[in-house]
């Protein structure tokens, strides 16, 4: 049986993006997004928010840092890792965070006007 790690989220993201490079001069960008989901709970429609961090790497990288900000709009495609490290208190910690393999922005309206600008990144 083959293994499938597959992920595809859109929403809005939370913070301006992050980016550095490794040692080794790979650019690293990473940002973190927000999810919606309502539901019909016991009070009426209720909401559920999640937060996922995101890692873009070389070319991709460079492509969000330079176009990703808060507030915006993305559709990300790829895969999850899971970190796992030892806290300070001894106890094992973990993060699953999404490696993207593709990130597209949605179309971004100048205030004011009902120009759009498009911009995709692979």
């Amino acid at each position: 049986m083959s293994n499938l790690n597959s992920i595809l989220i859109e929403w809005n993201i939370v913070r301006d993006p992050q980016y550095r490079t490794t040692p080794k001069g790979t650019p690293v960008c990473t940002f973190s997004l927000a999810s919606n989901r309502y539901f019909t709970g016991d009070n009426g429609l209720e909401r559920e928010v999640s937060f996922f961090q995101v890692e873009t790497w070389r070319k991709l990288a460079d492509a969000c840092n330079n176009k990703a900000k808060k507030g915006r709009g993305v559709r990300v495609v790829g895969r999850l890792k899971q970190d796992r490290w030892q806290g300070e208190d001894g106890k094992p910690r973990s993060r699953i965070s999404i490696v993207a393999e593709h990130v597209e922005f949605r179309p971004e309206f100048k205030k004011g006007t009902r120009q759009i600008t498009e911009e995709n990144a692979e």
